[in-house]
Order: structure tokens, then C-alpha cells, then sequence
């Protein structure tokens, strides 16, 4: 959805690579302290992910993002 790759994400968020590539190898609910989750989660958010609260799972590009992803193609 934003094209970024896992060590970005660890810089972005300051959760480690190995930490990233654990959550993303796990099937099922995400395994990861509080704390990890929200750092991933602002850091998503900061880069123009917007997590849905209908309660269900699930997120969107926001406006502007979708647009920067779309210049990128």
C-alpha cells in the first residue's frame, strides 16, 4: 500500500528490523507490547495510513498519500 520496506519502517518507527519481520512472518493476531504497536501505528500514520475504528480490522491511504503513491507509479 505505501511501497515502504521493512528497514524503513524500524528507522521510522524506532521498533527494531527483527521486530518488524517477526510481526510480519506471524500469522494471526499481532504478538507485540503495547508499545511496539503504537510506535508502528504513529509511524504508519505519520507516512498517511489511516487505521478504520468500525470495528473491524482494517486501514486506508489517506487523500494525500494515495496521490504521492500514484505520482510513484
Amino acid at each position: 500500500m505505501l511501497r515502504i520496506e521493512q528497514r524503513d519502517l524500524a528507522e521510522k518507527s524506532g521498533v527494531s528490523l527483527e521486530t518488524i519481520k517477526r510481526i510480519e512472518r506471524t500469522p494471526g493476531p499481532i504478538s507485540a507490547y503495547t508499545g511496539t504497536v503504537d510506535k508502528l501505528r504513529r509511524a504508519l500514520e505519520l507516512a498517511g495510513i489511516e487505521f478504520s475504528n468500525g470495528g473491524q480490522p482494517g486501514v486506508r491511504l489517506t487523500s494525500a498519500a494515495a496521490k504521492q503513491v500514484n505520482r510513484s507509479d
